[in-house]
């Protein structure tokens, strides 16, 4: 009788570490084939590739952006630290294997919506639900950060522009922008609130004596001063790209453009299939530029893209490989 338990919960080990491998394997996989699409879908990639080969300019701006992308993600990292210490704290390490391996998941779904399930694995089980809380308010910090600037930006596109014919779609899209800071701001300030009515859903119950979340002033400063220190890294990081790519433009100007592309990229929800075609539109609506300087501006976001993006999910996948994922309710 030993014998034939043991040999039936061998049997079971056995295909759940099957189970896990053919998942890493199909995470790997549906990763690959967003990112290869994505590409596949740019003009004269390839051919434009080899040409960047032999200018200095473009070769210097990428090299620097790829160094600034570990500070980039080092601060989200911080920031996954700070934000989720109420609830469980946890190590430099951890934090980066969470954010790390949520960027690699966050490619399986448009919005990047299957990012928190990687994320909050590495957190206890009762804490999941008030982690996933956590990370949405989190993003919104980076996010109030980035609707801001692009509300500005696209303010001071819209004045020093004389002939405006869109007054119109520049006041819905400020109009919309002030809605969405509102709805941030409420929801920070009232994540209590938000964990409470969140009870009617069964997951969320699972701890009923979970601590009530909630971030106090210095918290707050310290999250939105790390989300404007990031903003400014990948806006770098952007114009860098752009001005290598293109020829000369005013400072402001291009710092306004890229302020209103990261705002619009952001808050529209965008479908791989089609995604360079809406960033070609959005580019071209920013910038107010001509098919041929938007080439640039697709140009630049897809490599931000491929070093801010895919660079981090191949950690993350690697991160995914080693670690010994289980099926149990409980860490």
């Amino acid at each position: 009788m030993c014998k034939f338990n043991f040999f039936i919960n061998h049997i079971t080990i056995k295909t759940k570490n099957i189970l896990i491998t053919l998942v890493k394997i199909l995470i790997g996989l549906i990763s690959f084939y967003v990112i290869y699409n994505r590409l596949a879908q740019i003009p004269h990639l390839k051919e434009q590739s080899l040409l960047w080969l032999h200018n200095t300019k473009i070769i210097s701006a990428i090299i620097i952006t790829l160094l600034l992308m570990p500070l980039n993600w080092g601060i989200e990292c911080f920031k996954w630290k700070i934000i989720t210490t109420q609830v469980e704290p946890i190590s430099f390490k951890t934090a980066i294997k969470s954010v790390f391996t949520g960027i690699c998941l966050g490619n399986i779904a448009p919005g990047r919506a299957m990012e928190f399930v990687a994320k909050i694995y590495f957190f206890k089980s009762e804490n999941k639900p008030s982690i996933t809380i956590l990370h949405f308010i989190n993003g919104m910090f980076q996010m109030l950060i980035t609707v801001t600037a692009g509300i500005c930006a696209i303010a001071y596109t819209f004045n020093s522009n004389t002939n405006n014919q869109s007054s119109l779609l520049f006041y819905i899209i400020i109009f919309g922008g002030v809605i969405l800071i509102s709805i941030f701001c409420l929801a920070i300030f009232n994540i209590g609130y938000i964990q409470n009515k969140l009870k009617f859903i069964k997951w969320f119950k699972l701890k009923e004596d979970a601590k009530s979340l909630s971030f106090n002033k210095t918290i707050i400063i310290s999250l939105l001063s790390l989300s404007i220190v990031r903003y400014t890294i990948f806006t770098m990081q952007f114009y860098l790209l752009y001005s290598s790519f293109s020829a000369s433009i005013p400072f402001f100007t291009s710092v306004a453009g890229i302020a209103g592309y990261f705002m619009l990229t952001s808050i529209i929800p965008m479908i791989s299939v089609i995604e360079p075609a809406i960033r070609a539109a959005i580019a071209l609506f920013v910038f107010n530029s001509t098919p041929e300087n938007s080439f640039s501006i697709i140009i630049s976001s897809t490599l931000l893209w491929i070093i801010n993006v895919v660079l981090p999910s191949g950690i993350g996948y690697l991160i995914i490989l080693k670690e010994k994922i289980n099926f149990k309710t409980s860490k």
